[in-house]
Protein backbone atom coordinates (compact mmCIF):
# COMPACT_ATOMS: atom_id res chain seq x y z
CA UNK A 1 0.00 0.00 0.00
CA UNK A 2 0.96 3.61 -0.38
CA UNK A 3 -0.29 6.68 1.19
CA UNK A 4 0.08 5.21 5.01
CA UNK A 5 -2.01 8.05 6.36
CA UNK A 6 -4.93 6.94 4.30
CA UNK A 7 -4.62 3.58 5.82
CA UNK A 8 -3.96 4.66 9.67
CA UNK A 9 -7.89 5.33 10.39
CA UNK A 10 -8.76 3.59 13.51
CA UNK A 11 -11.40 1.02 11.47
CA UNK A 12 -8.89 -0.28 9.81
CA UNK A 13 -6.42 -0.85 12.55
CA UNK A 14 -9.26 -2.29 13.89
CA UNK A 15 -9.66 -4.63 11.17
CA UNK A 16 -6.24 -5.40 10.93
CA UNK A 17 -5.90 -6.01 15.09
CA UNK A 18 -8.88 -8.81 14.16
CA UNK A 19 -7.25 -10.16 11.62
CA UNK A 20 -3.31 -10.82 12.53
CA UNK A 21 -2.63 -13.14 9.69
CA UNK A 22 -2.84 -9.80 7.61
CA UNK A 23 0.66 -7.67 7.19
CA UNK A 24 0.44 -4.64 5.45
CA UNK A 25 3.76 -3.14 3.73
CA UNK A 26 3.64 0.60 2.62
CA UNK A 27 5.83 1.52 -0.57
CA UNK A 28 7.74 4.67 -0.29
CA UNK A 29 5.99 8.00 -0.97
CA UNK A 30 6.36 8.57 -4.69
CA UNK A 31 6.48 4.67 -4.89
CA UNK A 32 3.54 3.60 -6.55
CA UNK A 33 5.66 1.78 -9.31
CA UNK A 34 7.10 -0.61 -6.95
CA UNK A 35 3.81 -1.73 -6.18
CA UNK A 36 2.45 -4.61 -8.97
CA UNK A 37 -1.41 -3.46 -8.15
CA UNK A 38 -0.04 -0.61 -10.66
CA UNK A 39 1.04 -2.66 -13.48
CA UNK A 40 -2.16 -5.23 -12.66
CA UNK A 41 -4.50 -1.96 -13.41
CA UNK A 42 -2.17 -0.76 -16.42
CA UNK A 43 -2.70 -4.32 -18.05
CA UNK A 44 -6.45 -3.85 -17.60
CA UNK A 45 -6.33 -0.73 -19.35
CA UNK A 46 -4.23 -1.88 -22.17
CA UNK A 47 -5.82 -5.17 -22.87
CA UNK A 48 -9.43 -4.27 -21.46
CA UNK A 49 -10.42 -1.17 -21.66
CA UNK A 50 -8.24 1.11 -23.61
CA UNK A 51 -10.03 2.91 -26.79
CA UNK A 52 -13.22 0.67 -25.16
CA UNK A 53 -16.68 2.08 -25.71
CA UNK A 54 -18.71 1.06 -23.07
CA UNK A 55 -22.80 2.02 -23.27
CA UNK A 56 -22.88 2.13 -19.55
CA UNK A 57 -20.67 1.52 -15.90
CA UNK A 58 -22.57 -2.23 -16.38
CA UNK A 59 -21.08 -2.64 -19.50
CA UNK A 60 -17.46 -1.27 -18.53
CA UNK A 61 -17.61 -3.76 -15.25
CA UNK A 62 -18.46 -6.51 -17.67
CA UNK A 63 -15.83 -6.51 -19.79
CA UNK A 64 -13.60 -6.52 -17.12
CA UNK A 65 -15.42 -9.32 -15.01
CA UNK A 66 -14.77 -10.87 -18.38
CA UNK A 67 -10.93 -10.28 -18.85
CA UNK A 68 -10.15 -10.99 -15.06
CA UNK A 69 -11.83 -14.39 -15.39
CA UNK A 70 -10.17 -15.13 -18.78
CA UNK A 71 -6.53 -13.82 -16.56
CA UNK A 72 -7.57 -16.05 -13.90
CA UNK A 73 -7.89 -18.80 -16.65
CA UNK A 74 -4.38 -18.75 -17.01
CA UNK A 75 -2.92 -17.18 -14.13
CA UNK A 76 0.34 -16.80 -13.08
CA UNK A 77 2.35 -15.09 -10.70
CA UNK A 78 4.05 -11.58 -11.46
CA UNK A 79 8.11 -12.07 -11.30
CA UNK A 80 10.21 -9.85 -10.88
CA UNK A 81 12.78 -9.18 -13.64
CA UNK A 82 15.31 -7.04 -12.18
CA UNK A 83 17.47 -7.59 -9.31
CA UNK A 84 17.12 -5.77 -6.10
CA UNK A 85 20.65 -3.51 -6.90
CA UNK A 86 19.79 -2.69 -10.13
CA UNK A 87 15.83 -1.56 -8.89
CA UNK A 88 17.89 0.48 -6.28
CA UNK A 89 20.27 1.63 -8.29
CA UNK A 90 17.43 3.12 -10.67
CA UNK A 91 15.64 4.43 -8.15
CA UNK A 92 18.93 6.61 -6.59
CA UNK A 93 20.60 7.43 -9.90
CA UNK A 94 24.35 8.96 -9.35
CA UNK A 95 24.80 12.42 -10.31
CA UNK A 96 26.07 13.43 -13.95
CA UNK A 97 28.99 15.84 -12.80
CA UNK A 98 30.45 16.92 -9.83
CA UNK A 99 31.37 20.48 -10.47
CA UNK A 100 31.10 21.17 -6.82
CA UNK A 101 29.67 24.71 -7.16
Amino acid sequence: MDNYATHNRVEVRDWLAANPKIHIHFTPTSGSWLNLVEVWFGIIERQAIHRGSFGSVKDLNAKIRAFVNGWNDRCHPFVWTKTADHVLKKAKPSTTSETGH
